[in-house]
């Protein structure tokens, strides 16, 4: 970790060797709209002497409520450097959720975005006694903190940062909650320094190279690439705060690095299928042509073998005619791309690679500190989630359960010893996902232990694939399906509204998603869609019936999480209605 062994000395360690160069960068209007890494350092120690003059005691817990934006990850630093322990919150998370989180850590202090956030929250004093302080990023909140830090003396922050060890509890980071309250994983300054170190090999990342970042900081995979782009010297640009503007950022910002979820890569990829559909016939089969030419030379070159000149003349023309088009959309200098945190299909990978947008898809939880395996240049299988990473072990347990051990897996979860217990076994962490690793070492994930669906007839299936399937659809924005204990699997589908719209528009359909969902003619589209992907599979695995919903799945409705996952048990419930009607006959 740079040469300081904890993240107490983190920023300050960066700042000795990177000095003058940009290391935070946003497209949001704000304090600190661009900082060096000598200016972070320096904003960080005066932050963390702002919260010594709070009174923050070593190992006590500061909450951040807040998007990712410049001030989170200066706080964040902050609260290393004084030995305390960072909390983050999901910005999305409703008023009872951030109850939770603030109540089981235990936090002292909360760092609110905006008054907007600290007004979420103030009704829950009352029932919070150990939430001392509440303060916002805004010019009196942070501000405040900035003008307090000239009452500690110098040689108390060094003191307090030097007394950090690696073992010392460094993050309460908590899952999702798919089902029940969310659990805190206990992230130390050692997990922290394992992660990094595993992703020496595997990150090209290079000093001056801009990653650019719009996942919450509340995630753990946007933390460690938080972590790892400064630690490189490289530029970490943060979004300007509206997720539907990312696209557009992109192409403005033209990254190196892009780390993501599916969604962005499927969503840009279902607007290259809508471009294709409505370009000539003949612009379509060259586009075909180039894809396919793509794909092939960007094998061959990735397993080392020599491409003809000739062929290697007409892949540059195609390259530069068409395939750069995709490239443009992602800003044209993307080196490489991450994706994590929910399965993606192959066939969208393959895509990507065959244009030179190379994304890899990667594997890893909040109680890994994020990583254990990675595809990566040279290493690349498609419909895989690759290779461990160094210093990671994965063997698969005789029921299929993804076992993994390393420095990065952390200790426990807090305040929950029988959680903790079922989840770490002889120094192994249960997963709960399936997968299987091939004669290569590169793993497959089949699916998730407690999404496992058995028929009435005894059929176990694995949802996760074939809903994966379904959403690869440019018009389907969600698929969940079900069957347990019943007699064959059915879904309930949700539309892609920016999709869908514009297809119906130009039918002379009508404009309004809950309309369209009930519309014979789009029941009759998803149909052919659910067809296509149930061919995939093995009778007793297919789709029988679906039902078409009005809405999406949103995280405000509770039926996602604030990382995306669809929340079974909810969705289950609200829609219990509508599922039995699909087996009413």
């Amino acid at each position: 970790m740079l040469d300081s062994e904890t993240l107490a000395t983190f920023a300050e360690a960066a700042a000795r060797r990177h000095g003058e160069a940009i290391a935070v960068r946003t497209s949001r209007p704000g304090r600190w709209p661009r900082l060096s890494y000598a200016e972070l350092a320096e904003v960080v120690r005066r932050v963390a002497g702002g919260l010594l003059a709070l009174g923050v005691e070593q190992g006590e817990r500061v909450a951040i409520l807040a998007e990712t934006r410049p001030e989170w990850t200066v706080v964040d630093l902050a609260v290393a450097a004084v030995g305390a322990v960072s909390v983050p919150v999901y910005p999305t998370n409703s008023p009872e959720e951030c109850r939770w989180v603030l109540t089981d850590s235990g936090a002292g202090v909360l760092v609110c975005e905006d008054a907007a956030q600290a007004a979420k929250v103030a009704p829950l004093r009352p029932g919070l006694p150990r939430l001392r302080h509440v303060l916002t990023m805004t010019s009196a909140g942070l501000g405040g903190l900035l003008d307090r830090a000239g009452t500690v003396p110098a040689a108390e922050l060094d003191r307090r940062a030097a007394g950090v060890r690696p073992a010392d509890l460094a993050t309460i980071i908590y899952t999702s909650g798919t089902t029940g309250d969310p659990k805190g994983c206990l992230i130390t300054h050692a997990n922290w320094a394992a992660s990094l170190r595993a992703l020496d090999a595997v990150v090209p990342v290079t000093a001056g190279a801009t990653v650019y970042l719009y996942l919450p900081l509340a995630h753990m995979l946007a933390r460690v690439v938080q972590l790892d782009t400064l630690r490189r010297g490289a530029v970490l640009h943060l979004f300007g705060g509206d997720i539907r503007s990312v696209v557009p950022e992109l192409a403005q910002v033209r990254p190196q690095f892009l780390p993501s979820v599916p969604r962005l890569f499927e969503k840009v990829h279902a607007r290259v299928l809508t471009v294709l559909e409505q370009a000539s016939a003949a612009d379509r089969a060259e586009f075909r042509a180039a894809l396919a030419l793509g794909r092939a030379v960007r094998s061959a070159l990735d397993r080392g073998e020599t491409v003809a000149p000739q062929r290697m003349r007409e892949f540059a023309e195609v390259d530069g005619k068409w395939l750069q088009l995709v490239r443009a959309a992602f800003g044209g200098r993307l080196e490489q791309a991450l994706t994590g945190a929910a399965p993606i299909a192959p066939e969208v990978l393959e895509f990507f690679h065959a244009c030179g947008v190379p994304v890899n898809e990667g594997y890893g939880m909040t109680e890994t500190t994020a990583v254990l395996t990675l595809n990566r240049a040279g290493a690349r299988r498609f419909g895989t989630v690759g290779r461990p990473v160094d210093g990671v072990r994965i063997r698969i347990a005789p029921d299929g359960e993804v076992l993994a051990k390393g420095d990065n897996i952390f200790g426990g979860y807090h305040r929950n010893a029988a959680a903790t217990a079922e989840a770490l076994a002889d120094g192994w962490l249960r997963t709960g996902d399936l997968g299987e690793v091939d004669g290569d070492g590169y793993l497959r994930i089949t699916g998730r232990k407690k999404d496992l669906i058995i028929t009435a007839a005894g059929k176990n299936l694995s949802p996760a694939n074939i809903e994966n399937d379904l959403r690869q659809c440019r018009w389907i924005a969600n698929a969940v399906l079900h069957g347990d204990r019943r007699p064959y699997p059915v879904a309930l589908i949700t539309l892609d509204a920016e999709e869908i719209v514009g297809w119906a528009r130009e039918r002379g359909l009508p404009a309004d998603v809950e309309e369209l969902a009930a519309h014979p003619v789009v029941r009759r589209l998803i149909q052919d869609e659910t067809d296509r992907v149930n061919a995939r599979y093995a009778r007793p695995e297919r789709i029988r019936r679906f039902a078409l919903l009005g809405n999406d799945f949103t995280v405000a409705s509770g039926e996602l999480t604030p990382s995306l996952k669809v929340r079974r048990a909810v969705v289950d419930a609200r829609y219990r209605d509508v599922l039995d009607a699909l087996y009413a006959d």
